[in-house]
């Protein structure tokens, strides 16, 4: 169950957060009815002569709930009009990903999600999934601390964690905004983490890891500790990269964005720009691909129906969206599908790595 609540807090969030990026998303609505202020023809946010229904200096709304009830409409406005174009966004991202980059692209922004929105969306999404389904990472036993050693060592660390997250939000406070930023995000990550180490610790769950990484010597010292301590509690460790994970994935864009600029370089008319939003809204679609596979396999999908899909679906969809973004023919999509499928493993390495250095060093 509480799984479940953390899912649903981990997705509202993710829209959220996706409506902080385009909050306006072309969309206007009249309200009946005036707040204080706006009666008499000004902006209560910044003062200036109303014309119309926004201001139009701020964009800020002339009409202002003030009501209890007008909270819970801003969450549900804020997860479930994040978007009415979600599903005009999602068909198009899943049939016709090139036509939606293109249109993207040449001006169509207030028709289609913004693949930044999508992105975080997908993120939150995909970890809501794994909280939900995969349920959280057991502890892990090790012959060389007892539980109650590592229960201790998980303690110190939440001792900082606690006091980063207690800061975080102090900070947060501070700036006077409604959507979490991100040093809020990472603290609340990584303080949700070790609290469900400490507590799969002291259930007594666990499975045996026999996997060590005690014969690897880096010749980096900080990431060589980092790798001892992750022999010692390799269960801390795993959620440690979790969090990471979580923390770091907006770290994938500006990774990728290169190896595609690379098969263009000979095409000045496509810029960084171009190339941005097409990786982005990639990433968004395998990252929704992964939430998919996760759920098939939970209603009884089989392993082979998986596997065919996960070797089959991401080429057909980087084929149809290079096509189709970047005006290609069969050729010469084709050859760049192949080289975009061995970028995106060099990608997901580089990644990884970033993944595991950051985890370990912590």
């Amino acid at each position: 169950m509480s799984g479940g609540i953390e899912a649903a807090g981990d997705i509202a969030t993710g829209a959220l957060i996706g409506r902080a990026v385009e909050p306006h998303a072309g969309e206007g609505h009249a309200h009946a009815g005036h707040a204080h202020g706006a009666e008499h023809g000004m902006c209560l946010n910044c003062g200036t002569a109303l014309i119309g229904d926004y201001c139009h200096a701020c964009g800020q709304a002339e009409h202002v709930h003030r009501s209890l009830s007008s909270i819970g409409h801003d969450l549900l406005h804020g997860v479930f009009h994040f978007e009415g174009k979600i599903w005009r966004t999602l068909p198009m991202l899943v049939a016709h990903p090139g036509a939606l980059t293109r249109r993207y692209i040449a001006g169509e922004r207030a028709r289609f999600v913004s693949p930044l929105a999508l992105f975080l969306f997908s993120v939150f999404l995909l970890f809501a999934t794994i909280h939900t389904f995969d349920g959280e990472l057991e502890s892990v036993e090790t012959s060389n601390q007892t539980r109650p050693e590592r229960i201790a060592e998980i303690d110190k660390q939440l001792v900082e964690a606690n006091a980063n997250l207690k800061e975080a939000r102090a900070n947060h406070a501070k700036r006077d905004q409604n959507i979490p930023d991100g040093e809020l995000i990472a603290a609340e990550a990584v303080a949700r983490s070790l609290n469900a180490a400490r507590t799969s610790l002291a259930s007594g769950k666990g499975v045996n890891v026999r996997s060590q990484l005690t014969d690897v010597k880096t010749g980096w010292h900080a990431l060589d500790k980092g790798i001892a301590k992750a022999n010692a509690n390799p269960g801390l460790a795993l959620y440690k990269l979790q969090s990471s994970a979580y923390k770091f994935s907006w770290a994938l864009i500006p990774i990728s964005v290169p190896f595609v600029a690379l098969m263009f370089l000979w095409r000045r008319r496509f810029q960084l720009y171009d190339h941005a939003i097409f990786v982005t809204y990639s990433l968004a679609f395998m990252m929704l691909f992964v939430v998919a596979l996760t759920l098939g396999g939970m209603i009884g999908l089989s392993a082979g129906l998986i596997t065919l899909a996960v070797f089959v679906v991401p080429p057909v969809h980087m084929f149809a969206q290079l096509r189709g973004a970047y005006s290609l023919r069969k050729r010469s999509a084709l050859w760049r599908t192949i080289a975009l499928t061995w970028f995106a493993f060099i990608a997901l390495t580089a990644f990884t790595v970033l993944l595991l250095v950051m985890g370990l060093m912590e």
